[in-house]
């Protein structure tokens, strides 16, 4: 199983391949190789294992996160 962690881009190297995204306050550069589809800051890809995975709409990022939220929460 893969648990993917969505991720706004804050900024691209597209020559080089790399994004740096941010999820809960947290920046990290990203391999996105992988993604076939155009990018652009502001957009959100779903991250696992320090590489994007798939590009996904806002509102699917945004529920996704939240879901996160009720997990990280539930101790």
């Amino acid at each position: 199983m893969c648990l993917g962690i969505p991720g706004k881009v804050v900024s691209l190297d597209l020559v080089e391949q790399w994004a740096v995204v941010e999820s809960f306050g947290v920046r990290q550069k990203i391999g996105i190789e992988l993604i076939d589809e155009e990018i652009t800051p502001g957009d959100y890809l779903m991250v696992h294992a320090g590489y994007a995975i798939g590009k996904i709409e806002r509102q699917d990022a945004q529920v996704t996160l939240g879901l996160w939220e009720e997990i990280l929460d539930a101790d």
